[in-house]
């Protein structure tokens, strides 16, 4: 089985810490492929950042082979696009993270990185149907990039949160915080979820069960059309088997 982990920014030091726990979970002879694409935002910290992202997020989901795909972003950002265009199934990590929250506790405090994206969280919480297990959203106020140095400051932002929602499980609110969960867990006393893990383990599950996304209504391979200007090579809507990435116009990485 082949589980294709894409980090939608471009940083790559940060995949390759996401890709170091994604590796750590998976299961007997499962391998697993991290990418982040040629083209996008450092990080994604805002609206307009995550808009930019799904471009070269959907170039990588488009040229993977892999059995199925995890979106390694907190925003779950072109979580339906990606599902229109893979093959297999795609799990996006905030989704994951509070379906596993919610199996292990009554409630759950989500702690993501700026301020800015609390709003998020909450609107992820409300799609997902998860609102109800979701007793508060934080943020440590660490950008994006910095956050995987900062574990007194998330250790902190995690003790505060549950001492003031009431909560009994965290969910960690970005995938840079993936190689502090077992520490986090440690210092503050509650089961701590990470998305990366639980999305991967979500999706392997999925390949085992030979289950993937229906292709019988709105997840259906996006039908072709012109596009213009910068996307005009993606209007050639790649089927859900043998998409290139040449028909997105961005050159392959090398492995």
């Amino acid at each position: 089985m082949k589980i294709h982990v894409v980090n939608p920014n471009t940083s790559t030091a940060m995949t390759e810490a996401i890709g170091r726990a994604a590796s750590a979970i998976a299961g007997p002879g499962v391998q697993v492929r991290t990418t982040c694409p040629s083209m996008g935002p450092a990080s994604i910290e805002s609206h307009y950042d995550e808009a930019l992202s799904v471009p070269g997020l959907l170039s990588e989901i488009a040229s993977s082979e892999a059995d199925g795909h995890v979106i390694a972003c907190f925003g779950d950002p072109g979580l339906e696009a990606a599902r229109e265009l893979a093959d297999g199934p795609v799990i996006g990590i905030a989704e994951a993270a509070m379906r596993t929250a919610a199996l292990v506790g009554r409630g759950f405090s989500v702690v993501t990185t700026l301020d800015r994206t609390r709003g998020r969280a909450w609107d992820l919480a409300h799609r997902y149907g998860m609102a109800g297990f979701c007793r508060g959203v934080s943020a440590c106020d660490v950008p994006v990039l910095e956050v995987e140095a900062a574990v007194d400051a998330v250790v902190a932002a995690c003790r505060a949160a549950v001492a003031a929602d009431g909560s009994d499980v965290v969910v960690l609110g970005c995938a840079g915080m993936t190689s502090q969960r077992a520490e986090i867990e440690r210092r503050v006393g509650v089961p701590v979820v990470d998305g990366v893990q639980a999305a991967v383990l979500q999706v392997e599950s999925l390949v085992r069960m030979g289950l993937r996304t229906s292709a019988a209504g709105e997840f259906a391979a996006p039908p072709p059309k012109p596009y213009a200007g910068l996307l005009e090579a993606f209007g050639a809507s790649p089927a859900r088997h043998g998409a290139s990435y040449a028909a997105f116009g961005v050159a392959e990485p090398a492995d």
